[in-house]
């Protein structure tokens, strides 16, 4: 299937079908935002023309976005696929360093960004040398300098780009800062395979196809982009984007626009949690010893239209329609997904890397079993090595490989297909999949962000002050993020400062340096824990640090 007779399945086949339909909106301060499947075309058509015609792209050329979630992210999606480009989009969270790395890297001609992201454009334009044309997501506002995409000229008919199927479509990065960025190829090929086989498994989670999602996550997270916002549109769906992330916030939009499905990671499940049981407080003695009894009662309750029931009270919070969610990015708390299991909502876990475009499975047929991610989707092949146990995926799903790095591209996917996930893994029960631990290095946070270690080590160790670095996730033990990961940072400072100061000040100074490091880096990469040692780190043979063994050296 080639990608021009996709997306006029997208855009032709659900534009006429659900023509007045909301396709995307969003709440600002005037009020909903909103842009029905004929609108979203219009748009897409509109701005693909402009790149055609007036910029003058090439296929193949890249288009960078750089934006919060909002409607107009759609249109700019799509108008970069149909007139030839690669999309690749941005964290709005990365530092200009981290943005500048990436850039480089993949060298786009055209920035499609958001208002408030415009300064960070223009900074990347100055920097980037391919980087010819800036565009403004926005609608037209006083003292602008430059052209927004509503102000284009009305024009919608242009030969669109047709590209092979094993084309790339977008170069989505999992790392930026220093060395080389790592950013996934996914093909046409790629994506075809994924609306299929999510498809095949939303038909077993969804009654029917009239359904308003709530996005919260953003749509650089390729999980994001495939499933909140390919799939649910590919069923004709309303997909509502909050610029809070406010519980609170959050719980108004749900109740305004009855919100019936969410994509979530598990982070948000715990702080939904978190936020019902606050509510909690402030009801009678009377009151939460009925719902104590409901609860444990509703273990043995297998209609979640009756427990919806039995606990319509907290149902009402969400707008009395809420069905479920498919939580993934990060392993799921067991006890915050049986909270809501209880109650009568489901909690779908997936799996699944960038690298497979981006999910591998769902468990959609054991609602019992949450430790379970379930079957891998109908197009892959999966198994584990029987000597490491590590999770290996096959399929068309799978990526191209890593852009310009095809040594690291041949370290992960074997010659005959097979993915190395870098994922511990048990296959039992009929084929379900669980998850049990990581041979990777890399740090998954609690809200599904990943952390490359020798990303954060390369900067931290720029420092005249420290002898050895190393970064590794550590488990929290207490608060409402208790059993998820948080980066530490275990630092040996140079002997000549620990000869020159009291162990005291060299912790202060050590500390202090790391912090000032960590400013290179994005918020969410900087380590929150920072262990001061005397004694050298274990080493292999070849000099390499033994981060196992320096984890149980912090962790006693």
């Amino acid at each position: 299937m080639e990608s021009k007779k996709h997306i006029l399945t997208l855009l032709q086949e659900r534009t006429d079908k659900y023509s007045d339909r909301v396709a995307l909106g969003i709440k600002n301060q005037y009020g909903w935002k909103e842009l029905t499947y004929s609108g979203i075309s219009f748009l897409t058509r509109k701005l693909a023309c402009y790149l055609i015609n007036e910029i003058k792209v090439e296929k193949g050329d890249r288009l960078a976005i750089l934006s919060e979630s909002k409607p107009e992210y759609g249109a700019c999606v799509f108008a970069s696929i149909i007139s030839g480009m690669i999309t690749v989009p941005l964290d709005v969270k990365l530092t200009k360093y981290e943005l500048k790395s990436i850039l480089s890297d993949c060298q786009p001609k055209v920035i499609l960004v958001s208002r408030k992201h415009l300064e960070m454009a223009k900074f990347l334009r100055d920097e980037i040398e391919s980087l010819e044309h800036i565009l403004v997501m926005d609608e037209a506002y006083h003292n602008i300098e430059y052209t927004s995409i509503y102000q284009l000229p009305d024009n919608y008919e242009t030969k669109w780009r047709v590209r092979s199927s094993k084309s790339t479509c977008f170069y989505i990065y999992t790392s930026g800062t220093t060395g080389k960025p790592k950013g996934v190829e996914t093909t046409f090929s790629n994506m075809l395979s994924q609306l299929d086989d999510l498809k095949f498994a939303l038909d077993k989670i969804l009654p029917f196809k009239n359904i308003n999602l709530l996005s919260i996550l953003p749509m650089n997270h390729l999980f994001e982009m495939t499933v909140g916002f390919a799939t649910f549109l590919n069923f004709g769906c309303s997909i509502y984007y909050t610029q809070s992330l406010k519980p609170k916030d959050i719980l108004s939009i749900m109740r305004e626009k009855r919100v019936h499905f969410m994509i979530v990671v598990p982070a948000f499940l715990k702080l939904l949690k978190t936020t019902i049981e606050s509510d909690m407080n402030s009801w009678s003695h009377r009151e939460k010893l009925w719902f104590d009894f409901k609860f444990k009662l509703a273990k043995f309750v297998p209609s979640y239209r009756l427990k919806k029931w039995m606990f319509r009270k907290v149902h009402a919070k969400f707008g009395g329609r809420f069905m479920g969610c498919i939580s993934g990015g990060a392993p799921l708390d067991l006890a915050v997904g049986e909270f809501f299991e209880r109650i009568g909502i489901h909690v779908y876990q997936g799996y699944g890397l960038s690298e497979v475009s981006p999910v591998a499975s769902i468990n959609v047929d054991r609602p019992g079993d949450i430790a379970s991610v379930g079957h891998a989707l109908k197009s892959y092949e999966y198994k584990t090595d029987p000597e490491t146990g590590e999770l290996m995926l096959k399929g068309p799903a799978v990526m191209k490989g890593y852009h310009n790095q095809p040594e690291l591209t041949s370290d992960v996917i074997e010659p005959d297909g097979w993915l190395h996930t870098g994922d511990i893994a048990e296959i039992k029960n009929g084929g379900h999949i669980y998850i049990t631990g990581r041979i990777k290095n890399m740090i998954v946070l609690s809200g599904g962000k990943k952390v490359f270690p020798e990303e954060v080590e390369s900067v931290l160790e720029k420092s005249s002050y420290f002898a050895e670095v190393c970064v590794l996730g550590t488990s929290r033990t207490f608060g409402s993020k208790d059993g998820t990961e948080e980066i530490t940072a275990v630092i040996v400072p140079t002997e000549e400062i620990c000869t020159k100061y009291d162990w005291d000040t060299v912790e202060k100074l050590v500390k202090d340096e790391v912090k000032k490091l960590s400013q290179r880096l994005t918020a969410y990469k900087r380590p929150i824990n920072i262990i001061v040692r005397k004694d050298a780190l274990p080493r292999t043979a070849t000099n390499k640090v033994k981060r196992k063994e320096v984890k149980q050296l912090v962790s006693v």
